[in-house]
């Protein structure tokens, strides 16, 4: 028999020994690769990676050594875009011009672009892309002219009150759009729009450029409300419209407001915006205490709401109104071949414009448009 070695008083006792399992054994190193062990790929081991900081340092290293990506052809700026001087034409949205040329809805139009099918000044277009008015369009090859094929043409419609300014309501509900006369190329483009119960003038084109130029804020076209509300406004209260009220964040102002008539607790003004920014005329009124019954629009810019034209009811431009509407705006004018709105001659030889001052802040009416 073996010997049994006694140990001392006061002596330490000896470690246990550990049965070495395959998960040990590989952290320590002294395990033999078995099947499920991957074989060596030339990458650095744990004990031969640098340590964080080193990590860190190689890294930086690496990102400075790498060069700058280039940008796809898609992505960069079309002549259009890098040539427009400053203080021009706004650009606009390449799939939203496509649209109101009546090629389609936005989303047609991004998806013509995705595919490849538009080009900008003989470049591929790219989703997102703006453009200016002197861009060349082509859709499959074909030059596009921004021109409306009908000519230009204007309709100033008497919106009643409960008649909504979309194109399709998922409701069913009636919109200004329903009863509009048919065009051969292209569609009808709201100048703005007027809430559902706001009557009164709201403009129609079928020129894109036109609808553009007179939304923008940077042409100053003003837009003129008569507005009947209970109760009246005192001298302190118009002067404080004018300067301007923050209404939920945000500084409202009339840049004109006029006391037109009334009796008993209704009472009529007459109030000019720059703007036409949502609900503005009601809720600088309810700031001053005062609730809005009826609100009607009569004038955008030059144009204005004849007191001869029912509610519902249409009328177009004449030929003198439209020189006159498009030199003001200095834009290219393509007199429509036939007007068929109206059967009122005597109505149609009514002008709608009223004396306007220059818009300064247009391009020179030199400039490609």
């Amino acid at each position: 028999m073996p010997e049994r070695k006694t140990k001392r008083p006061g002596s330490r006792p000896e470690p246990r020994s550990r049965k070495t399992t395959p998960a040990t054994a590989t952290k320590r190193g002294k395990a033999k690769p078995t099947a499920r062990t991957r074989k060596p790929t030339g990458r650095t081991t744990p004990e031969d990676s640098p340590t964080p900081t080193t990590r860190r340092k190689a890294a930086t290293k690496q990102r400075t050594r790498t060069p700058p990506r280039r940008r796809s052809s898609a992505s960069r700026p079309s002549a259009a875009e890098a040539q427009a001087p400053a203080g021009s034409e706004p650009a606009e949205k390449l799939h939203k011009v496509l649209a109101e040329l009546g090629l389609g809805s936005r989303r047609e139009m991004e998806q013509w672009i995705a595919d490849g099918r538009v080009t900008v000044d003989g470049e591929p277009a790219h989703l997102g892309q703006r453009i200016g008015p002197g861009a060349s369009l082509a859709v499959d090859g074909r030059p596009l002219s921004r021109a409306p094929a009908d000519g230009c043409r204007v309709l100033v419609l008497n919106k009643q009150a409960g008649v909504i300014c979309t194109r399709k309501d998922p409701e069913g509900r009636r919109t200004v759009f329903d009863d509009l006369p048919p065009l051969r190329s292209g569609r009808w483009i709201s100048i703005g729009r007027l809430d559902v119960q706001t009557a009164g003038l709201l403009l129609l084109t079928n020129d894109g450029a036109l609808a553009h130029r007179m939304m923008h804020p940077s042409t100053g076209l003003d837009r003129e409300y008569a507005v009947r509300v209970n109760g009246r406004l005192d001298d302190g209260q118009i002067t404080a419209l004018r300067e301007g009220v923050d209404v939920d964040g945000e500084h409202l102002a009339f840049s004109d407001v006029r006391y037109f008539n009334g009796s008993g607790a209704n009472h009529w003004y007459h109030v000019v915006l720059l703007e036409g920014r949502n609900r503005e005329v009601r809720r600088l009124f309810e700031a001053m205490g005062l609730m809005v019954s009826r609100l009607k629009r009569v004038r955008y810019g030059p144009v204005i709401l004849p007191s001869t034209l029912r509610n519902g009811r249409l009328r177009e431009l004449g030929e003198a109104d439209l020189k006159t509407l498009y030199r003001l705006l200095r834009l290219p004018l393509t007199l429509p071949k036939r007007r068929r709105v109206s059967r009122d001659k005597r109505a149609e030889e009514e002008t709608l414009l009223l004396p306007y001052p220059d818009l300064p802040n247009l391009a020179d009416p030199s400039d490609p448009l």
